[in-house]
């Protein structure tokens, strides 16, 4: 009888690799929360907390699922302050970029596609999450 050492798929190991996505995906979340927090912050503490309040009351989006809803939460942006709203964007977008140690590239001529910039983070941050885990 052969005992074959390949893990099946339903096997123990599924599960760890599934939650080891998962902790990646909350930690990600995590530095996005608090690269939003860091910009809103820099427009004053009572603006921050008016901010997250109107976005949860008007646009029933509560600050925990901001990650998971990065539409809506950009379109309350640009409801609450207009064309403004770019200026906290990037804010946001550097404050990311820095706690996940890689460089915010924005050309004169690109125009900013804040959910891109975003996504494009989250990937880097899961790719070198695994990088690391591998060295």
């Amino acid at each position: 009888m052969k005992i074959s050492l390949k893990a099946h798929p339903f096997s123990q190991s599924a599960p760890i690799l599934g939650s080891s996505m998962i902790q990646k995906t909350e930690a990600f979340n995590r530095l996005l929360l608090g690269s939003i927090d860091e910009a809103l912050f820099s427009l004053g503490e009572s603006s921050r907390k008016s901010i997250y309040f109107h976005v949860e009351h008007n646009f029933e989006l509560p600050r925990n699922e901001i990650p998971k809803n990065l539409g809506r939460f950009q379109s309350a942006l640009e409801k609450i302050f207009g064309v403004s709203c770019r200026l906290i964007e990037i804010l946001i977008m550097k404050s990311l970029y820095g706690k996940i140690n890689e460089p915010l590239l924005i050309r004169n001529n690109e125009e900013l596609e804040f959910i891109a910039y975003i996504e494009t983070a989250r990937n880097s941050y899961k790719q070198g999450s695994s990088r690391r885990e591998n060295i």
